[in-house]
């Protein structure tokens, strides 16, 4: 009379790949140096034939990451040569707040299905 439960899909969908594409980047934080851009890099390699929209959700990951690299780079310059202010020493920690908050907005976005474009970003890949 008990009825077996349904199959368990094969695996993500591609809605769920492109959000773990966008938390990907969160291994920056457990790999310091360039996880943030790593993470995001191999998931796109491997999937980008064969998950459909995969190839533009990791360009412009890609393109957030290494931009705020850069908008990184550019604070702590500021930062180490400004040192004797406060605000300068904030600068970094509020891009970090704001790093966090983009990719998150990002993961939420792929995972509702929505192509996010991320602000502050240089088009490295197209």
């Amino acid at each position: 009379m008990d009825q077996p439960p349904p199959p368990l899909p094969a695996g993500p969908t591609p809605n769920q790949w492109t959000t773990i594409l966008h938390l990907s980047a969160l291994a920056g934080i457990f790999l310091v140096g360039f996880g943030h851009i790593l993470g995001p890099f191999i998931i796109w390699l491997l999937k980008k034939q064969d998950v459909p929209g995969i190839d533009t959700a990791g360009k412009n990951v890609l393109n957030f990451q290494i931009s705020w690299t850069l908008w990184g780079i550019v604070a702590a310059a500021v930062a180490a040569f400004g040192s004797c202010l406060v605000f300068p020493l904030a600068i970094p920690l509020v891009l970090f707040a704001f790093w966090l908050f983009y990719v998150i907005k990002g993961a939420i976005a792929a995972s509702n299905g929505a192509t996010y474009l991320f602000p502050l970003t240089i088009r490295f890949f197209s």
